[in-house]
């Protein structure tokens, strides 16, 4: 279970990213960070986003037509 959940369901690239980005800057190092969004780019756009921070991609999957990520800050 993901310490906060982010509903980027809806949004088109960038601005899955960057909400993620903004709220991954207020959790503590070892958090997890759900993020739900409907833009099938944002696989790309996550895995190179975890590669370019050091952040961890946990996990991704889709259901429903919904990518889900979680992401584990460093």
């Amino acid at each position: 279970m993901a310490d906060q959940t982010l509903d980027a369901k809806g949004l088109n690239c960038p601005l899955p990213i960057l909400k993620a980005k903004k709220t991954l800057k207020t959790m503590s190092a070892g958090a997890t960070l759900e993020i739900l969004a409907t833009d099938p780019g944002s696989v790309a756009d996550f895995q190179a986003f975890c590669r370019t921070t050091g952040n961890e991609l946990v996990e991704h999957s889709v259901e429903d037509k919904v990518y889900r990520f979680l992401i584990r800050r460093t």
